[in-house]
């Protein structure tokens, strides 16, 4: 049997809505984070080389202040890379349990749009609205 050619994102939008989150779907979504968790362990693993090649024993003040600086803000970064990686495993956990591109508060389609553009998304854009809602109304409240 001809192995068929990987599914694109024109032709996972064309498929009919009846086809949400089909076997081919969940293995274009695990393709995508896959090659995303990939880039976040690249990143983070040149953000370490480069936070190992400023060691500034022999300079001034000013520049081992900037320095370091430039390390915090290193640092900052590789944090939400290692972040990002978390939010991937869980992912790449909901295809393996079938829960993926489903909603994790309200059980509804995230819908393809969303996951081609936040793949690592729980919620649908209705309830992740209503969470940030709350949260601001939170946060008048304690204000």
């Amino acid at each position: 049997m001809p192995k068929s050619k990987p599914l694109t994102i024109a032709k996972l939008l064309r498929m009919p809505t009846k086809d949400y989150m089909n076997p081919e779907q969940l293995a274009f979504f695990k393709c995508q984070l896959l090659a995303l968790k990939q880039q976040a362990s690249e990143h983070i693993e040149t953000i370490k080389q480069e936070i190992a090649g400023t060691q500034l024993r022999e300079a001034d003040e000013l520049d081992r202040a900037l320095a370091e600086e430039d390390n915090r803000q290193r640092m900052r970064i590789a944090e939400r890379e290692y972040y990002l990686m978390r939010k991937i495993d869980k992912a790449l956990e909901r295809i393996a349990d079938g829960s993926y591109g489903y909603c994790e508060a309200s059980g509804v389609e995230i819908g393809l749009q969303r996951l081609l553009a936040r793949p690592t998304t729980e919620f649908s854009t209705e309830e992740k609205a209503r969470q940030e809602q709350l949260e601001r109304n939170f946060s008048k409240a304690r204000n």
